[in-house]
């Protein structure tokens, strides 16, 4: 239905294409480090950086620095707001698009 078309739904913290990735792909593992991030979004360090940071803000991600050795260790993990800001931006996607139902094929 046209009258469900609403473009301002969508969520901006989350529309952009890598933010969008670090979202989905923390929706199926929960939680991830930087670097299985960065190689899985095929991101640089500092865009991923950029990006998980206006994640953070918006309070979608939690991130975590620690050390393993003396190696610095960076995990994210969605957070319970993250993950129903995650639903209501796929919800709003869904309603964008037109309903094919029975007239496909």
């Amino acid at each position: 239905m046209t009258d469900q078309f609403n473009i301002a739904a969508l969520d901006d913290v989350i529309h952009g294409r890598l933010r969008l990735g670090i979202m989905a792909y923390l929706s199926g593992s929960g939680a991830a480090d930087f670097n299985e991030l960065k190689a899985r979004l095929q991101a640089s360090d500092g865009n991923l950086s950029v990006h998980l940071r206006k994640l953070e803000e918006a309070g979608y991600v939690a991130i975590d620095k620690s050390f393993n050795g003396r190696k610095p260790l960076t995990r994210v993990v969605l957070t319970d707001k993250g993950r129903a800001a995650f639903v209501a931006y796929l919800n709003a996607i869904e309603k964008l698009l037109p309903q094919t139902g029975d007239q496909a094929g």
